[in-house]
């Protein structure tokens, strides 16, 4: 029978540990018999399960946070509901209860353990660590079969399974065979022995040393349509995840110099989510009653999707939306200066999809406090004081009223006065009938031009302005917006950046045809369009500051300094003589260039292999009865042109554009909406991607949260406000 290992006196389990704790302090036989055998406690490490479609997976908390947790357990402070926060603060770790629980958003509970001992699994050879309590007595009957050289050890594990030590390099776990007499049947040790291994070291597990302490700035992420983020159908949860791991592989690699003098940390990326909130209205209920029977998964996709931009387009549910983005927002920034009362840094946030849209709007009508005003208080309120009464001057100039002038700078009427007066306020002031029917009709006038747009709007003044009709041409890019009670955030944000974002493209069919370039956004003052060539959701912003003029979108420089080839000649695409060295064309056989496209193949035959891709081509295959001659016949030209280029390239020698032009480029005044910097961003196209612009035109909408050249950007511009810079400005950046 199975050997059974040493009880404390209450028939407690002792460990290893407890049992020398338990011995006196002077050494005695067993003692230096341990030492002289060589026996060593294992060094525990803490995992915790994540169950995904009913898989688990024991993952490894980081070296630092198994350490701290460590320590709490060595205490002996775990009896106590003693709470220890891990992964960047963003789970805290139940020590009492052994579970882990997200602090900023919903997230099933997962399990945590004290792990010393694994067995290899059936399926997907990963190891699971054994209990606490039975690796307790299986690190116990180590212990005594290397202190008194004592193997062929077995024991039974509480699922009546075997483990057999042969000796400390070899241990074995057999599943329990049922046989024909099941009812009192001893366990044998038949069938598929299973690998057991002794301590974490032995187990190939990828351990993360952990993230800086220290966060610099804090950056909000709003998701798009749906419910799924990428082309693997992941949760922003996730996504973000992997932008925020992302981050932290870029801070080592282009701000080493920074991290060594410890002038940085880390930025800290939280998620947002609305469309939960949204669907759990009732309206999927609704849409169900309605919903034809036919084509059952394509009408659920778009229910659960594709109708999210109507529903933005609606009233009462827009409402809804930008009430749950603004809420959440407000309540994950009150939690995190709760968590981390030390924070000095400043907030941005990002939009992907039609979450930048949301941001844009919500953006757009906040209100600046006077006392922020960039000019300073006093200075600020006096000049805008004079500013006010001389455009009253111009007004009144403009209807031939100009003696009345001393009346109205008498009474300190500003622009804003003028436009609240009523007849009475006119007749009180000691303005005649004829000149108060002339100011009386100009207001009138002027309220009818702004009715399309909300009261307060914040280009309101480009369409009241006094000038000669030089400002008629901009309307408010609050025009078509949805009637909505448009929520305030509780902080500026520092930037705004949107990937893949239709912003242009909305604000045009709601009927702004140009931005003026004097428009900025009131409490923010950074604003990146970032986007990929072949997304089909993204628009350019630039066009409509500078409609007169043609250029092209600045190129987002290679994370490791290399060029990528480039094919694309499709608006939005990069030009390469428009912005320089960065993107000019990169023969086919460059070294660098070859290795990422065969990086690319590999991991496209990886996602394949793993049939990640298999609810899509489903999908697809329910989309079309047929194939689709419109699209095969678009893409001829595209095609060939991409082959004629490919087949050139090997002769083609990178060409230096001259700095002059590299810096023309840059130097292009595209307004305040980003401080008068650049504003839209394109990424360079993988060299796999550049074969073919329609079969991954859906994989470049979804492309950026794995995108190590945006998070760059990103990373770059926040501390650029804090003045610390790359420690090697990449080829082509600006």
């Amino acid at each position: 029978s199975p050997t059974r290992v040493s009880r404390g006196p209450c028939g407690s389990i002792m460990s290893a540990g407890e049992q020398q704790q338990a011995q006196p302090p002077a050494p005695t036989a067993p003692e230096e018999l341990e030492a002289a055998n060589g026996y060593e406690a294992v060094v525990p490490h803490w995992f915790y399960c994540k169950v995904t479609d009913s898989r688990e997976r024991w993952t490894p908390f980081s070296a630092q946070d198994s350490e701290r947790l460590e320590e709490a357990h060595g205490s002996g402070r775990d009896k106590e509901d003693l709470v220890v926060p891990t992964s960047g603060g963003r789970y805290d770790v139940h020590l009492k209860k052994r579970q882990r629980v997200a602090v900023y958003w919903e997230e099933e509970v997962s399990e945590v353990r004290r792990c010393t001992w694994f067995y290899k699994g059936d399926k997907d050879n990963k190891y699971i660590p054994y209990s606490e309590t039975f690796s307790e007595e299986l690190e116990e009957a180590y212990m005594i079969a290397v202190t008194l050289d004592e193997w062929k050890k077995k024991l039974e594990s509480p699922n009546r399974e075997i483990i057999i030590l042969h000796n400390p390099k070899l241990m074995v776990h057999y599943h329990p065979v049922a046989t024909s007499d099941d009812w009192g049947s001893t366990p044998t040790e038949q069938g598929r022995p299973r690998t057991v291994k002794r301590g974490v070291e032995n187990i190939a597990a990828e351990i993360p040393n952990g993230e800086p302490l220290q966060i610099d700035h804090l950056v909000f992420v709003v998701h798009g349509i749906g419910p799924a983020c990428d082309i693997r159908f992941r949760s922003i949860i996730q996504c973000v995840n992997d932008f925020r791991n992302v981050s932290l592989s870029m801070l080592q690699a282009h701000f080493k110099k920074a991290q060594e003098q410890q002038q940085i940390g880390r930025v800290e990326f939280l998620p947002v989510n609305w469309h939960s909130s949204l669907h759990s209205t009732g309206v999927d209920v609704d849409l169900e009653r309605i919903t034809l029977p036919s084509i059952n998964r394509l009408r659920h996709f778009i229910n659960d999707t594709i109708l999210d931009v109507f529903f933005y387009n609606s009233s009462t549910y827009c409402q809804t939306i930008v009430d749950t983005v603004a809420s959440e927002m407000n309540r994950l920034y009150q939690l995190f200066l709760q968590r981390n009362p030390l924070f000095k840094g400043g907030v941005s946030i990002a939009g992907h999809s039609l979450g930048s849209l949301i941001l844009f709007d919500l953006l757009t009508n906040q209100k600046a406090a006077p006392k922020e005003d960039e000019h300073g208080e006093e200075g600020s309120r006096t000049t805008s004081s004079n500013r006010g009464i001389e455009e009253v001057k111009e007004i009144l100039k403009k209807l031939e009223l100009s003696e009345y002038c001393d009346v109205f700078e008498k009474e300190k009427m500003d622009r804003q006065a003028l436009f609240l007066c009523t007849e009475k306020n006119l007749k009180e002031m000691g303005i005649p009938l004829g000149p108060r029917m002339k100011i009386l009709h100009y207001i009138s006038s002027k309220t009818e031009m702004q009715r399309g747009a909300e009261p307060g709007s914040p280009l309101q003044h480009d369409m009241d302005s006094t000038d000669d009709g030089r400002n008629c041409q901009y309307r408010d890019i609050g025009l078509g917006q949805v009637s909505a009670n448009y929520p305030q955030l509780n902080y500026k944000p520092t930037i705004f950046f949107a990937f893949g974002s239709p912003i242009g493209m909305f604000l045009t069919v709601r009927g702004v045809k140009r931005i003026n370039p004097n428009y900025s956004l009131p409490t923010c003052k950074g604003f990146f369009n970032i986007f990929h060539p072949f997304d089909p959701v993204a628009y350019r912003i630039e066009p409509m500051i500078i409609p007169d003029l043609e250029f092209e979108p600045m190129l987002l420089p290679h994370h490791k300094g290399r060029k990528r080839m480039h094919l694309g000649k499709a608006n939005g695409s990069p030009s390469p003589p428009a912005l320089g060295s960065c993107c000019s064309p990169q023969p086919a056989t460059d070294p660098s260039c070859l290795s990422e496209l065969k990086e690319g193949l590999t991991r496209m035959s990886v996602d394949l292999k793993n049939n990640l891709l298999g609810s899509l081509r489903v999908a697809w295959q329910s989309f079309t009865r047929a194939p689709l001659p419109a699209v095969e016949g678009a893409s001829t030209d595209a095609e060939a042109e991409a082959e004629a280029g490919v087949e050139k390239q090997p002769d083609t020698k990178p060409d230096e554009t001259p700095p002059a032009v590299k810096e023309e480029a840059s130097l292009i005044n595209v307004g305040r909406l980003n401080g008068g910097n650049r504003i839209d961003y394109v990424l360079q196209e993988k060299p796999i991607e550049s074969f073919n612009e329609y079969l991954f035109a859906l994989q470049g909408h979804l492309c950026y949260w794995e995108s190590e050249d945006t998070v760059l950007l990103v990373l770059k511009e926040i501390y650029q406000t804090q003045g610390i810079t790359l420690d090697q400005p990449l080829p082509g950046s600006q």
